[in-house]
């Protein structure tokens, strides 16, 4: 089939491709291009991967006579009368009544003055709504088709997919351009599973599950569709994980490195503690790592308080030894000041002194460190995106931790590696995370989990309140405060939101300062405050100086105050599990008693479950999993921000046995062939390329 498009002086035949511009398409043209673009349909393949949101069922056609109100159904009749009307109120709308053989019901279309000229008395149809009341039951706006004029050209009675649309789409004009699509281009889709393949896995052929997930026979065929386009998605990513597994343990130049030098000893002996047996079981597989010649890619794995960065600063100690530098990225200004602080104080024994770089700092402090980075003479470093500027140069970088990685993008992560030759690298998370869904962020990654937290913590108490009961929650910070402990209350807002109608920390802070809390001292730290005076605020927070610390989101990760004891989170609906569990990590982290008050209001089931689930669950990771299950991993992670690679159709939730099955498969895939340089493996190849060439790296099939 040719495809016609007009050049500056005539008209030129192109053979239909399927990275062909969606606006050569038949039914789209430039408007509806640019309104495709939003939804992210960009070519004619991103428009047959364009997948239903829901279906609706219309094979079974319900008797008018049988209808109550709130029914969503299908019914076909004939068209007994048509009026069209304009209003002050309601602008211009058509109306027709529409009987079979049991009864008659009243059709409204508002907006779309257009319809008087299809609609005729005696024409046949078929709709498809939701029932209301307005004197009589009606449907509004209801779908329909005419009889003899479906708007696919299959019969009006079967199931009918439902997509996701952008304001100026609407669902019958997508359905004929998705069908367009499938006529002109479906035989163009290469299938990358050999036929061997897809009998052993049981799945049917590619172009059949297109046609299939779009216009469906049966319910059935649905689920063999889903079945084979999840399997290809999971398929691809976990081939380009394991292929970027086996490029970063073959990279060349990775030493050897004494994993238990003197220089460990003695920062395990000045620590004021021992570690966990989790913590021994962690730091013996770093020490192998290091000392394997292979670069160790090691995920450290634990709930807020396990101990993570001692185990870090252990695996410094080892490189430093060596003869190695350290680099420690952190996602946000305190964090990165946080560790500094706790490097310092617990490396000093070994005579180590961490230097801090950061954003803001210029002039002959910047010119120093960063000769003193090039030189070799600063042996740890730590900072924010700061330490991969361009200008800064490494000696001999052995070792880059990345904590909190998911808050960091693809390019960002890389950069750091990309500051030594083969560098070693530690990434650290206090999120946490479901073990199935490691397999895909992290299937290139050893994964250590902490899972034990340090003798003598206490169970943070949780609580979910009320705005009524705000009153004795304030008391019971004030008795808190009044022994001697610490107090933080967290808003969702920096300045109050007359839309949303939610409390705010810059003018909270002012009341409890003036009238709440009168005689005590608070502070206030938000995002849009200068580093300096974040820093500042929270040396006084921490040397005692404040008795309550008012504060947004910034707090969520790298504050370390023992003697704060309790965590107030007001309009906690707000916010998200993972976030919610990570403000509760701010307390607790001595032997005394902490408590976290959730105060919310939720307006929506998904707002209620997640205050449920702070009040009855402790544990990290099956609060990860119930987040999981509420929101998805897109907003988990942050899909686009954080680099989680983007599915169109697969749920690493609900689909978890399938992905599961595509990592062995993967596996199996590269061990008998690496380079997928096999005839067979040959579409599986130019698929995988296509799809994660820049994204994963793919070093040994690029």
């Amino acid at each position: 089939m040719l495809v016609f498009i007009r050049g500056k002086s005539e008209i030129q035949k192109l053979e239909p491709q399927l990275d062909s511009p969606v606006k050569y398409l038949k039914g789209v043209g430039p408007r509806r291009a640019f309104l495709l673009g939003r939804l992210g349909v960009a070519t004619v393949e991103d428009m047959l991967y364009f997948f239903p949101r829901a279906y609706q069922d219309r094979r079974t056609v319900r008797p008018i006579a049988s209808l109550r109100e709130g029914d969503f159904a299908t019914v076909a009749g004939t068209i007994k009368s048509l009026r069209a009307s304009r209003t002050r109120r309601a602008g211009e709308l058509v109306r027709i009544l529409v009987s079979d053989s049991s009864g008659s019901l009243v059709c409204t279309f508002f907006h779309q003055p257009y319809l008087k000229e299809q609609f005729a008395a005696g024409r046949e149809l078929v709709l498809t709504g939701k029932v209301s009341r307005y004197r009589n039951l009606q449907m509004v706006n209801p779908e329909f088709i005419l009889v003899g004029e479906a708007d696919d050209g299959s019969s009006e009675f079967r199931i009918v997919p439902i997509y996701p649309l952008t304001e100026g789409l609407r669902q019958p004009a997508l359905r004929r351009i998705v069908k367009n699509a499938l006529q002109s281009h479906l035989p163009l889709v290469p299938d990358m599973l050999p036929a061997e393949l897809r009998e052993l896995w049981k799945v049917i052929p590619l172009d059949r599950a297109l046609s299939s997930i779009h216009y469906p026979p049966d319910p059935a065929a649905i689920q063999k569709a889903r079945q084979r386009l999840i399997l290809d998605e999971f398929l691809l990513l976990q081939l380009g994980l394991v292929l970027r597994r086996r490029s970063a343990a073959a990279r060349p130049g990775v030493p050897r490195l004494d994993s238990s030098p003197a220089l460990l000893d003695r920062f395990l002996q000045s620590l004021p503690y021992r570690l966990t047996r989790a913590q021994d079981r962690v730091l013996a597989e770093i020490q192998a790592d290091l000392a394997s010649g292979r670069p160790m890619n090691r995920l450290l794995h634990g709930d807020v308080g396990s101990g993570k960065t001692v185990l870090a600063l252990a695996a410094m100690a080892i490189v430093r030894a060596n003869g190695y530098q350290c680099a420690i990225m952190a996602p946000t200004e305190i964090l990165a000041s946080q560790h500094h602080l706790t490097a310092t104080r617990m490396l000093a024994p070994l005579g180590l002194k961490p230097v801090l770089l950061r954003a803001g700092v210029a002039g002959k402090l910047k010119r120093e460190s960063l000769e003193e980075i090039a030189s070799g003479r600063a042996g740890i470093v730590v900072g924010t995106q700061a330490v991969i500027q361009e200008k800064v140069a490494f000696d001999r970088l052995g070792l880059a931790v990345i904590d909190e990685q998911h808050k960091f993008g693809v390019m960002e992560r890389a950069s750091l590696k990309k500051k030594g030759r083969s560098p070693h690298v530690l990434v650290m998370t206090a999120t946490p995370i479901p073990r199935t869904l490691t397999l895909t962020l992290y299937g290139d990654l050893d994964v250590s989990v902490v899972d034990q937290l340090p003798p003598g913590r206490k169970k943070v108490k949780t609580y979910w309140i009320g705005s009524d009961k705000l009153p004795r929650a304030y008391d019971f910070i004030r008795r808190e405060t009044g022994r001697g402990r610490q107090a933080f209350i967290v808003y969702p807002l920096v300045e109050e939101s007359e839309k949303l109608r939610l409390k705010a920390a810059r003018e909270m802070f002012g009341h409890l300062r003036e009238s709440v809390f009168r005689g005590l001292r608070l502070g206030l730290i938000h995002g849009r405050m200068s580093a300096g005076e974040k820093e500042e605020t929270m040396k006084r927070f921490r040397d005692r100086e404040i008795d309550i610390l008012v504060s947004t989101v910034v707090v969520e990760i790298g504050i370390d105050i023992p003697n704060a004891t309790v965590m107030l989170v007001e309009n906690a609906e707000r916010f998200g599990l993972a976030q919610l569990h990570q403000l509760r990590g701010r307390v607790g982290r001595s032997e005394a008693q902490a408590y976290c008050i959730l105060q919310g209001n939720p307006r929506t089931e998904s707002g209620r479950q997640r205050l449920e689930a702070m009040r009855d669950i402790d544990d990290g990771f099956l609060i990860a999993q119930e987040d999981l299950e509420i929101r998805g991993p897109g907003e988990f992670f942050g899909t686009r921000q954080h680099g989680l690679p983007e599915l169109r159709i697969g749920s690493m939730v609900a689909d978890v046995r399938l992905l599961e099955f595509a990592r062995r498969q993967a596996e199996k895939i590269i061990a008998d062939d690496p380079g997928l340089s096999r005839p067979r493996h040959l579409p599986i190849r130019e698929r995988l390329l296509k799809k994660y060439r820049d994204r994963l790296e793919l070093i040994e099939i690029g």
